[in-house]
């Protein structure tokens, strides 16, 4: 059996950390920006529609939310959400072919879901009781390397060292330079706008859907 010499050990471990390190660090501001950009998003939505509780929203009588970000497997991943509207539709076989149907529309569009399920249960904090609930849940899973673009963030780095202000690009110290800033900005700009998207998405989904089932 090989063992490695003390030298080779520390060598390996401090090499190990480096090449991890950076990687977390950069999945942790990633995630940390893309939060803003999501609650961005949020606001944004609430403003537009009518204002729910949390992170959700209501238009034409179907309520989203859209879920805080979390870092995964060199991905960011975060969840949107449909309420569907059980005082239009009723029984169990209508609610299945309500969600077989958005299914449908979505699979199809881009940028298309990690995944899209049909979740049931909704804990209720205030009575501490399981409470029934049918949704449409969509996973998005972005990589990293994803949510900015190297042409834009040169582009915008260029006219900050040329003197022009923009206030929108945060000044992170763990970014270490004011390029890293800006791909900053550029990841929360990013993931706000594919998020707006993947809500239209959604939206437009339930109004075929509803127009469909009414006939």
């Amino acid at each position: 059996m090989h063992f490695l010499q003390k030298e080779d050990t520390q060598q390996l471990k401090h090499e190990d950390l480096e090449k991890i390190r950076m990687p977390t660090m950069k999945g942790l501001l990633f995630n940390q920006f893309a939060a803003e950009g999501l609650n961005s998003l949020v606001e944004e939505m609430q403003s537009k529609y009518t204002t729910k509780k949390g992170r959700r929203f209501n238009h034409n009588n179907v309520t989203y939310e859209v879920s805080r970000p979390s870092l995964n497997d060199g991905a960011i991943e975060y969840e949107i959400s449909s309420k569907i509207p059980e005082d239009e539709i009723k029984g169990p076989k209508e609610m299945q072919t309500y969600f077989t149907q958005i299914k449908k529309i979505l699979s199809k569009g881009k940028p298309k879901p990690e995944s899209i399920e049909m979740e049931n249960i909704v804990w209720d904090s205030k009575k501490n009781t399981e409470k029934k609930r049918d949704y449409v849940k969509l996973l998005y899973k972005l990589p990293l390397d994803d949510l900015f673009d190297d042409k834009v963030v040169s582009k915008r780095h260029e006219s900050i060292l040329a003197g022009n202000k923009d206030a929108e690009v945060p000044h992170s110290p763990s970014a270490f330079t004011m390029a890293g800033n800006v791909v900053l900005a550029d990841v929360r700009d990013t993931i706000q706008n594919i998020g707006r998207d993947n809500v239209d998405n959604l939206i437009d989904a339930n109004k075929q859907v509803k127009a469909a089932l009414k006939g």
